[in-house]
Order: structure tokens, then sequence, then C-alpha cells
């Protein structure tokens, strides 16, 4: 039998805010650094075969915390992407490059952690993400 856990909106709101306080942590905005390839099995992992597609750049503060959800607040586009490829997956650093999380991604409807509507990235091109919550 699969184990069923279900959090109270306080207790959810009181683990996203560490989170939401670790992207901001530095004296700017964190950043969304857009990778191809497999996902490390740790954030601690160093990038060594994934190529990077973009950086874009979250609010300062990035978000909210509310109603058992970190919603971002808008994140910067990158209007020139640093490389051609597939987006499977990013990094999550603060401003002062501490790497906070790891988090998979897919096209819309797909079920990763950050969908996008399409994740083939052409270098020169915009990478955007018009929206970003994350819920417990």
């Amino acid at each position: 039998m699969a184990q069923v856990i279900n959090l109270a909106t306080t207790v959810k709101n009181s683990m996203l805010t560490p989170l939401r306080d670790a992207i901001d942590a530095g004296s700017g905005p964190g950043i969304i650094e857009i990778y191809t390839g497999t996902i490390p099995a740790d954030p601690a992992t160093a990038i060594t075969s994934q190529v990077k597609l973009g950086t874009l750049t979250f609010s300062d503060p990035c978000g909210t915390v509310a109603s058992g959800a970190l919603t971002m607040s808008a994140i910067t586009q990158d209007s020139s992407a640093d490389a051609t490829g597939t987006a499977s997956w990013a990094r999550i650093k603060d401003s002062s490059g501490t790497v906070v999380k790891d988090i998979n991604i897919s096209t819309t409807g797909g079920g990763a952690t950050m969908q996008m509507n399409t994740t083939n990235i052409v270098i020169g091109g915009p990478i955007q993400i018009s929206s970003y919550v994350l819920t417990l």
C-alpha cells in the first residue's frame, strides 16, 4: 500500500519559506540556469557533459509563499540563448552562485516540476518562463 501524506497548509508554508529565502540569499536576485542532458543525482554534483542553454533571472524577492505554494514573481527572460538544444533540467542558484536546487523540465502538460511552452531552445533566441509555482 502506498503511503499518503497530506500536510496542513501552515506546514507547507513553513517548508516553502526557507526555500524562497535560499533563492533570495545574497545581495541580488537568484537565477535559473537551463541545461540539456540528464539532471544530476544531487545539486552538489558538478556539471560535466550537460550544455547550458541560458540563464533567466528571478525578481528580488523571488516570490511569495501563501496557501501552500511558492508563487514566483516575474522572471526575466534570457533574450539570447547561449546554445541550441533541448531543455531537460534547470539549476536554481542564489545571487552569489550557491546552488539551491535542481528541477526537471518538460513541455506544458508533461508533468515536470517546471513546464515550458517549448523545450527546443535555439542559440540567439529567447528563453522565457511565463509563470512558476511550486506546490507541496
